[in-house]
């Protein structure tokens, strides 16, 4: 078991002492590059000892700090030999494949984005439909099953994204290489042929693909073009009308809408978090959005139909009782709470969640709501789609950094006519449990690391700015026994209750609001109050605040 910890020197010894949680130190052999202080990796050699594996940076870095807690956390941060290997010498077939490189072809992704798995072409029809194409990067043509690429694929089973770093589930030379859909270069692909007469889709078909991209557009660039009334590239006009008409139907479908934000982080060349801002949803982000979820119906309805060995992403209604709790909670906060019948059925549960979700807003509360919600997951089953609702639903659109895409694109392929090798019925619900304890150990990584990267730069800023005694204005978006978390100028910190005024505080049942036994006061979820920061622990993203004004 490798450890992340400091280098230290203890009169003619050295030793490395645990970063991230407390641990006895470890003795090492005397270092040959690594300097005292340093960020270091280590890994257990003879006896009791450890021996240096490699220098990580310095712990006050922020960037070295997240390369250590994904080293923490278990991710391997390298390939084997053997797999980056395999990943150069690919040699994918092109017998079979449908040649689409004449179509206009174009991407849209974040502005940092490097492996571009999707790419669309649009154009209309005589009669006033759209035939809108989704090209997907073929990954399965270059990660052939039982290989030590697809293993390791499989055992990764996704990225995994942290602010200026990611660990990817295939090795840059596919992921940012050969399978990336890059602009002006022939890439394969598997096509999904979707014609649309409105929200409609009347025919759908499915190729092996060879494509040419014509454009790397990104979302603010879309969106510019759209505020500005300019066609952009050939297809996109067709393509944005196609996703409105999508977008209106699954809201009249009565589709699950919760407000959310992505933090997305700016570094420093010496990797220091250099800012901070919260990416919203455009119009240009649901464009592809719905483009993709039709691509993933479409495929999922060939699986369910043709009962091929593939896997299923589901999301089943919420609890009745978890429901209950929610409007219990909403009430307890005199928020608009919609009637419940006394005996809550699953349909009626995720009608009032729904309804719930129109009439809340604000990110203090959205957390009650998904809460009130089942996790999505993967299964070999058809289970249906409560969040989207979809009576059938996968997850094609994204094989470079999702294993479950690929297992869907080695379902469809062999059903198209290719003698691509499919995943045993027995093993596809192991596969998809694995699938999804990987999607959530993922998740719990990249939010752990968001929480990092803020501590960096608000300690940074603070510094910067002499402003330790500055005070904020902010919202309690989360309230726990021991205190309230605090969310101020883009940052959040924990307010515990120790902290507070001579009095004993306890959290209501609803788990909505702390309570003073003695005075009578409380600190409900969303209210205003303003702190000052009293102490930052940045690579355990941590802040702690003390109380100005409740």
């Amino acid at each position: 078991m490798t450890l992340v910890g400091v280098l230290e020197k203890h009169g003619k010894h050295y030793a490395v002492t645990p970063f991230f949680e407390p641990g006895q130190r470890v003795e090492v052999d005397k270092p040959r590059r690594e300097r005292i202080g340093d960020l270091v990796l280590a890994a257990p050699a003879k006896g009791r000892r450890f021996r240096l594996v490699r220098r990580l940076g310095r712990p006050d870095v922020a960037r070295d700090v997240l390369e250590g807690l994904m080293l923490h956390r278990g991710l391997r941060r390298r390939f084997d030999p053997l797999v980056e290997r395999e990943a150069r010498s690919a040699e994918p077939s092109h017998e079979g494949r449908r040649d689409l490189r004449d179509l206009p072809t174009f991407t849209i992704d974040p502005p940092s984005a490097r492996d571009f798995d999707d790419a669309i072409s649009a154009e209309a029809l005589p009669d006033g439909a759209v035939r809108v194409w989704v090209h997907i990067a073929d990954v399965s043509a270059y990660v052939k099953p039982g290989s030590a690429l697809d293993r390791e694929a499989f055992r990764r089973g996704t990225s995994v994204y942290v602010p200026g770093l990611v660990e990817p589930m295939l090795p840059e030379a596919l992921s940012n290489g050969a399978c990336s859909l890059v602009p002006h270069q022939d890439r394969l692909a598997v096509t999904v042929e979707l014609e649309l007469d409105g929200a409609t889709v009347r025919r759908t078909a499915f190729h092996r693909s060879i494509i040419r991209s014509d454009a790397r557009l990104s979302y603010p660039e879309v969106d510019d073009l759209f505020a500005r009334g300019e066609a952009g590239p050939a297809g996109l006009a067709e393509a944005r009308r196609v996703a409105r008409t999508l977008a209106e139907k699954r809201a009249a479908r009565g589709a699950l809408t919760v407000e959310s934000t992505e933090p997305e982080f700016e570094f420093t060349p010496d990797g220091h978090v250099k800012s901070v801002e919260a990416s919203e949803t455009t119009e240009a982000h649901e464009l592809i959005e719905f483009l993709m979820i039709a691509a993933n119906e479409a495929v999922a309805d060939l699986l369910e139909k043709r009962k091929l060995p593939g896997m299923f992403r589901v999301h089943e209604p919420p609890d009745p009782a978890r429901v209950a709790r929610l409007l219990d909670q909403l009430a307890s906060l005199d928020l608009p709470t919609p009637p419940a019948p006394e005996h809550m059925t699953a349909n009626q549960a995720g009608e009032l969640v729904e309804e719930a979700a129109r009439r809340v807003r604000g990110p203090a509360y959205t957390s009650l709501i998904l809460r009130s919600l089942k996790q999505a997951r993967y299964s070999d089953k058809n289970l249906g789609h409560f969040g989207l609702r979809s009576e059938r639903y996968c997850h094609f659109t994204s094989p470079i950094r999702r294993y479950p895409d690929l297992i869907c694109h080695r379902a469809l392929l062999s059903a198209i006519g290719f003698p691509e090798p499919t995943v045993r019925v027995s093993d596809l619900e192991p596969a998809a449990e694995h699938c999804s304890q990987r999607e959530r150990d993922a998740m719990t990584i990249e939010r752990a690391a968001d929480n990092v990267a803020r501590a960096f730069l608000l300690e940074s800023e603070l510094f910067r700015t002499g402003g330790w005694q500055r005070e904020f204005r902010g919202q309690v978006r989360g309230l726990i026994g021991a205190g309230a978390f605090v969310a101020f100028d883009g940052y959040e910190g924990l307010l515990p209750v120790r902290k507070l005024r001579d009095d004993w505080w306890e959290l209501n049942e609803e788990e909505t609001m702390l309570i003073a036994t003695k005075s009578g006061m409380r600190i409900r979820l969303g209210d205003e109050v303003t702190v000052q920061v009293e102490k930052i622990d940045a690579p355990r993203g941590r802040v702690d605040l003390l109380p100005v004004e409740i």
